[in-house]
Protein backbone atom coordinates (compact mmCIF):
# COMPACT_ATOMS: atom_id res chain seq x y z
CA UNK A 1 0.00 0.00 0.00
CA UNK A 2 1.56 3.10 -0.81
CA UNK A 3 1.94 5.92 2.04
CA UNK A 4 -1.10 7.97 3.35
CA UNK A 5 -1.10 11.58 2.42
CA UNK A 6 -1.07 13.68 5.65
CA UNK A 7 -3.86 16.49 5.18
CA UNK A 8 -5.93 17.94 2.14
CA UNK A 9 -5.49 18.36 -1.37
CA UNK A 10 -5.71 22.41 -0.52
CA UNK A 11 -4.41 24.84 -3.43
CA UNK A 12 -4.23 28.42 -3.16
CA UNK A 13 -2.37 31.39 -1.94
CA UNK A 14 -2.74 32.73 1.43
CA UNK A 15 -1.59 36.62 2.02
CA UNK A 16 -0.43 36.78 5.31
CA UNK A 17 0.40 39.56 7.70
CA UNK A 18 2.86 37.80 9.28
CA UNK A 19 3.19 39.57 13.09
CA UNK A 20 6.63 40.12 14.59
CA UNK A 21 8.41 38.16 16.69
CA UNK A 22 7.26 35.04 14.43
CA UNK A 23 9.38 33.34 11.42
CA UNK A 24 8.36 32.66 8.00
CA UNK A 25 9.03 28.97 8.82
CA UNK A 26 6.41 28.81 11.79
CA UNK A 27 4.28 30.99 10.04
CA UNK A 28 4.04 28.52 7.02
CA UNK A 29 3.01 25.63 10.07
CA UNK A 30 0.37 27.92 11.25
CA UNK A 31 -1.22 28.76 8.08
CA UNK A 32 -0.91 25.13 6.47
CA UNK A 33 -2.72 23.95 10.23
CA UNK A 34 -5.69 25.86 10.07
CA UNK A 35 -6.02 24.14 6.13
CA UNK A 36 -5.06 20.80 7.09
CA UNK A 37 -3.25 21.46 3.65
CA UNK A 38 -0.78 18.46 2.69
CA UNK A 39 1.85 21.00 1.19
CA UNK A 40 2.35 24.29 1.72
CA UNK A 41 5.52 26.61 1.73
CA UNK A 42 6.55 30.57 1.40
CA UNK A 43 7.36 33.00 -1.35
CA UNK A 44 10.47 34.05 0.66
CA UNK A 45 11.94 34.92 3.98
CA UNK A 46 11.18 37.52 6.29
CA UNK A 47 13.16 38.08 9.01
CA UNK A 48 11.15 37.56 12.29
CA UNK A 49 11.72 40.13 13.65
CA UNK A 50 9.70 42.12 10.47
CA UNK A 51 6.36 42.26 10.19
CA UNK A 52 3.92 42.23 7.23
CA UNK A 53 3.12 40.71 3.46
CA UNK A 54 4.34 36.97 3.97
CA UNK A 55 2.37 35.50 0.81
CA UNK A 56 2.00 31.53 1.82
CA UNK A 57 1.04 28.85 -1.21
CA UNK A 58 -0.85 25.84 -0.41
CA UNK A 59 -1.15 22.73 -2.61
CA UNK A 60 -0.32 23.40 -6.31
CA UNK A 61 0.46 26.78 -5.85
CA UNK A 62 3.71 25.77 -4.33
CA UNK A 63 4.88 25.30 -8.18
CA UNK A 64 4.82 28.73 -8.33
CA UNK A 65 6.82 30.15 -5.97
CA UNK A 66 10.16 30.17 -8.11
CA UNK A 67 8.44 32.96 -10.10
CA UNK A 68 7.00 35.12 -7.08
CA UNK A 69 10.41 34.82 -5.23
CA UNK A 70 11.52 36.94 -8.98
CA UNK A 71 8.68 39.68 -8.09
CA UNK A 72 9.36 43.15 -6.97
CA UNK A 73 9.06 43.76 -3.04
CA UNK A 74 8.20 46.83 -1.05
CA UNK A 75 8.65 47.83 2.45
CA UNK A 76 8.56 50.44 5.02
CA UNK A 77 10.99 50.48 7.87
CA UNK A 78 12.32 52.80 10.83
CA UNK A 79 15.56 53.65 10.62
CA UNK A 80 17.42 54.81 14.64
CA UNK A 81 19.83 56.92 14.27
CA UNK A 82 22.72 56.86 17.07
CA UNK A 83 23.55 53.04 16.90
CA UNK A 84 24.81 50.54 14.68
CA UNK A 85 24.56 46.62 15.77
CA UNK A 86 25.93 43.92 14.39
CA UNK A 87 22.71 42.41 12.98
CA UNK A 88 21.82 45.84 12.17
CA UNK A 89 18.64 45.20 13.69
CA UNK A 90 17.47 46.23 17.48
CA UNK A 91 18.30 42.36 18.25
CA UNK A 92 21.82 42.90 17.83
CA UNK A 93 24.79 44.34 19.86
CA UNK A 94 25.65 47.86 19.82
CA UNK A 95 29.17 47.90 17.40
CA UNK A 96 29.22 51.76 17.38
CA UNK A 97 27.66 55.01 18.50
CA UNK A 98 27.13 58.75 17.17
CA UNK A 99 25.86 62.14 17.98
CA UNK A 100 25.50 62.72 14.46
CA UNK A 101 21.79 62.87 13.37
CA UNK A 102 21.10 63.07 9.96
CA UNK A 103 18.23 65.34 8.96
CA UNK A 104 15.70 64.19 6.51
CA UNK A 105 16.93 66.24 3.63
CA UNK A 106 20.31 64.60 4.19
CA UNK A 107 18.78 61.19 3.85
CA UNK A 108 16.67 62.03 0.71
CA UNK A 109 19.84 63.41 -1.23
CA UNK A 110 21.74 60.20 0.21
CA UNK A 111 19.21 57.71 -0.90
CA UNK A 112 19.67 58.94 -4.84
CA UNK A 113 22.58 57.21 -5.03
CA UNK A 114 21.36 54.07 -4.23
CA UNK A 115 18.60 53.98 -6.96
CA UNK A 116 18.84 51.89 -10.12
CA UNK A 117 21.01 48.64 -9.97
CA UNK A 118 23.99 48.34 -7.17
CA UNK A 119 26.50 45.85 -6.10
CA UNK A 120 25.31 45.66 -2.42
CA UNK A 121 26.73 43.35 0.03
CA UNK A 122 24.75 40.76 1.92
CA UNK A 123 24.71 41.78 5.97
CA UNK A 124 26.59 39.04 7.87
CA UNK A 125 23.31 37.99 9.74
CA UNK A 126 21.61 36.89 6.72
CA UNK A 127 20.89 33.40 5.52
CA UNK A 128 23.33 33.36 2.40
CA UNK A 129 24.89 29.83 2.54
CA UNK A 130 29.19 30.27 2.96
CA UNK A 131 29.60 26.46 2.16
CA UNK A 132 26.92 24.80 2.48
CA UNK A 133 26.37 27.10 5.84
CA UNK A 134 23.98 29.88 6.56
CA UNK A 135 25.73 32.99 7.27
CA UNK A 136 23.69 34.21 10.20
CA UNK A 137 24.79 30.66 11.76
CA UNK A 138 28.15 31.12 11.22
CA UNK A 139 27.72 35.12 12.72
CA UNK A 140 26.62 33.66 15.21
CA UNK A 141 29.26 31.40 16.78
CA UNK A 142 31.29 34.14 16.45
CA UNK A 143 32.86 33.55 12.49
CA UNK A 144 32.95 36.49 10.29
CA UNK A 145 32.82 35.17 6.82
CA UNK A 146 33.62 36.92 3.78
CA UNK A 147 30.74 37.66 2.01
CA UNK A 148 30.63 38.78 -1.86
CA UNK A 149 28.56 41.56 -3.02
CA UNK A 150 25.43 41.05 -5.22
CA UNK A 151 23.94 42.87 -7.93
CA UNK A 152 20.51 44.38 -6.74
CA UNK A 153 18.14 46.22 -7.35
CA UNK A 154 16.52 49.46 -5.53
CA UNK A 155 13.41 51.35 -7.66
CA UNK A 156 11.71 53.43 -5.47
CA UNK A 157 13.05 55.22 -1.93
CA UNK A 158 11.46 58.19 -0.13
CA UNK A 159 11.03 59.82 3.36
CA UNK A 160 7.94 58.13 5.05
CA UNK A 161 7.89 59.96 8.34
CA UNK A 162 10.12 61.82 10.38
CA UNK A 163 9.26 60.69 13.77
CA UNK A 164 11.78 62.38 15.89
CA UNK A 165 15.62 63.58 15.85
CA UNK A 166 16.80 59.69 16.70
CA UNK A 167 13.66 57.53 14.27
CA UNK A 168 12.90 58.71 10.43
CA UNK A 169 10.72 56.02 8.60
CA UNK A 170 11.77 55.35 4.89
CA UNK A 171 9.78 53.99 2.18
CA UNK A 172 10.90 51.57 -0.58
CA UNK A 173 10.56 49.11 -3.83
CA UNK A 174 12.86 46.95 -4.69
CA UNK A 175 13.73 43.82 -6.87
CA UNK A 176 14.91 40.67 -5.44
CA UNK A 177 17.71 39.44 -3.06
CA UNK A 178 17.42 43.63 -2.14
CA UNK A 179 18.51 43.62 2.33
CA UNK A 180 16.82 46.68 3.86
CA UNK A 181 19.38 46.31 7.11
CA UNK A 182 22.57 46.11 4.32
CA UNK A 183 21.08 49.55 3.15
CA UNK A 184 20.68 51.31 6.19
CA UNK A 185 23.69 49.95 6.72
CA UNK A 186 25.58 51.59 4.28
CA UNK A 187 22.95 54.48 4.52
CA UNK A 188 24.50 55.65 7.37
CA UNK A 189 28.00 55.00 6.43
CA UNK A 190 27.59 57.49 3.95
CA UNK A 191 26.16 59.92 5.80
CA UNK A 192 28.98 59.45 8.60
CA UNK A 193 26.29 58.41 11.47
CA UNK A 194 25.67 54.85 13.17
CA UNK A 195 22.14 53.64 12.36
CA UNK A 196 19.81 50.57 12.66
CA UNK A 197 16.14 48.93 11.61
CA UNK A 198 14.23 49.77 14.64
CA UNK A 199 11.05 48.52 12.81
CA UNK A 200 9.79 46.96 9.46
CA UNK A 201 7.55 46.23 7.68
CA UNK A 202 7.26 44.45 3.63
CA UNK A 203 3.72 45.88 2.26
CA UNK A 204 3.84 43.70 -1.00
CA UNK A 205 5.42 41.65 -2.81
CA UNK A 206 4.32 41.30 -6.61
CA UNK A 207 0.54 41.38 -7.01
CA UNK A 208 0.20 40.47 -3.35
CA UNK A 209 -0.54 44.01 -1.51
CA UNK A 210 -0.66 44.65 2.36
CA UNK A 211 -4.61 45.47 1.88
CA UNK A 212 -5.25 42.34 0.90
CA UNK A 213 -4.03 40.34 3.78
CA UNK A 214 -4.89 38.63 6.74
CA UNK A 215 -4.06 38.09 10.33
CA UNK A 216 -2.89 34.61 11.64
CA UNK A 217 -5.84 35.56 14.87
CA UNK A 218 -8.45 36.48 12.12
CA UNK A 219 -7.32 33.11 10.16
CA UNK A 220 -7.73 31.03 13.04
CA UNK A 221 -11.08 32.54 13.74
CA UNK A 222 -12.36 31.81 10.25
CA UNK A 223 -10.83 28.41 10.36
CA UNK A 224 -12.67 27.56 13.38
CA UNK A 225 -15.88 28.56 11.51
CA UNK A 226 -14.97 26.74 8.27
CA UNK A 227 -14.52 29.57 6.61
CA UNK A 228 -10.95 30.22 5.91
CA UNK A 229 -11.16 29.34 2.25
CA UNK A 230 -12.63 32.50 2.04
CA UNK A 231 -8.71 34.00 2.22
CA UNK A 232 -7.62 31.91 -0.71
CA UNK A 233 -6.48 33.25 -3.31
CA UNK A 234 -6.06 31.32 -6.66
CA UNK A 235 -3.06 29.80 -7.65
CA UNK A 236 -2.81 32.12 -10.94
CA UNK A 237 -2.73 35.54 -8.85
CA UNK A 238 0.99 35.09 -8.26
CA UNK A 239 1.78 34.54 -12.31
CA UNK A 240 -0.29 38.63 -12.52
CA UNK A 241 2.22 39.22 -15.18
CA UNK A 242 2.65 36.23 -16.98
CA UNK A 243 1.49 36.17 -20.53
CA UNK A 244 -1.83 34.26 -20.39
CA UNK A 245 -3.59 32.24 -23.06
CA UNK A 246 -7.11 30.75 -23.21
CA UNK A 247 -7.27 26.83 -24.24
CA UNK A 248 -9.86 24.62 -24.94
CA UNK A 249 -10.90 21.33 -23.46
CA UNK A 250 -8.97 18.94 -25.64
CA UNK A 251 -5.82 21.15 -25.80
CA UNK A 252 -6.54 21.74 -21.24
CA UNK A 253 -6.80 17.46 -21.74
CA UNK A 254 -3.13 17.03 -23.39
CA UNK A 255 -1.49 19.21 -21.24
CA UNK A 256 -2.57 17.89 -18.10
CA UNK A 257 -1.05 14.69 -19.56
CA UNK A 258 2.04 16.71 -19.92
CA UNK A 259 1.74 16.37 -24.15
CA UNK A 260 2.59 20.22 -25.97
CA UNK A 261 -0.19 21.68 -28.29
CA UNK A 262 0.15 23.59 -31.27
CA UNK A 263 -0.61 27.62 -31.11
CA UNK A 264 -2.33 29.34 -34.31
CA UNK A 265 -0.21 31.88 -35.68
CA UNK A 266 -2.57 34.99 -34.36
CA UNK A 267 -1.81 33.23 -31.00
CA UNK A 268 1.70 33.51 -31.12
CA UNK A 269 1.26 37.16 -32.67
CA UNK A 270 -0.59 38.12 -29.91
CA UNK A 271 1.53 36.39 -27.22
CA UNK A 272 5.14 37.59 -28.66
CA UNK A 273 4.89 41.70 -27.50
CA UNK A 274 3.75 40.26 -23.89
CA UNK A 275 6.93 38.53 -23.54
CA UNK A 276 9.84 39.62 -21.62
CA UNK A 277 13.64 38.73 -20.57
CA UNK A 278 12.90 36.92 -17.20
CA UNK A 279 15.38 33.99 -15.17
CA UNK A 280 13.38 31.85 -13.30
CA UNK A 281 14.96 29.38 -10.86
CA UNK A 282 18.00 30.20 -12.66
CA UNK A 283 16.28 29.53 -16.11
CA UNK A 284 15.73 31.35 -18.71
CA UNK A 285 11.89 31.90 -18.67
CA UNK A 286 11.58 34.66 -21.60
CA UNK A 287 8.89 32.73 -23.02
CA UNK A 288 7.18 31.84 -20.11
CA UNK A 289 3.34 31.43 -20.79
CA UNK A 290 0.17 30.15 -18.43
CA UNK A 291 -2.30 28.05 -20.10
CA UNK A 292 -6.03 28.52 -18.88
CA UNK A 293 -9.14 26.79 -19.37
CA UNK A 294 -12.06 28.51 -17.86
CA UNK A 295 -10.51 31.08 -16.21
CA UNK A 296 -8.65 28.27 -13.98
CA UNK A 297 -4.55 27.62 -14.28
CA UNK A 298 -3.92 24.47 -16.68
CA UNK A 299 -0.47 24.84 -16.94
CA UNK A 300 2.99 26.70 -16.98
CA UNK A 301 4.91 26.63 -20.49
CA UNK A 302 6.92 27.54 -22.71
CA UNK A 303 6.31 29.20 -26.27
CA UNK A 304 8.46 28.28 -29.02
CA UNK A 305 8.18 27.22 -33.00
CA UNK A 306 4.34 27.62 -32.38
CA UNK A 307 4.11 25.11 -29.52
CA UNK A 308 2.99 25.25 -25.93
CA UNK A 309 4.76 22.94 -24.30
CA UNK A 310 4.25 22.58 -20.68
CA UNK A 311 6.78 22.59 -17.69
CA UNK A 312 4.36 22.55 -14.87
CA UNK A 313 1.18 20.81 -14.58
CA UNK A 314 -1.40 21.97 -12.38
CA UNK A 315 -3.75 19.47 -10.56
CA UNK A 316 -6.70 21.49 -9.87
CA UNK A 317 -10.32 19.71 -8.24
CA UNK A 318 -13.21 21.44 -10.41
Amino acid sequence: MGRRKKGEDVSGWVVLDKPGDMTSTQAVSSVRRIFNANKAGHSGTLDPLASGVLPIALGEATKTVPYLMEAEKEYIFTVRWGVSTETQDREGKPTGQSDVRPSPKQVDEALKGFLGEIAQMPPQFSAVKVEGERAYDLARAGETVELEARTVVLHEAEIAEAESLDLLSIRVRCGKGFYIRALVRDLAAKLGAEGHVWRLRRTAVGPFRESGSVTLDELQLLGQKGAASERLKPVETALADIPALAINGEDAFKLRQGRPIVLLPHVMETLKPKFRDRIIAGQDASRAALALFQGKAVALGDVRAGQFKPTRVFHLAD
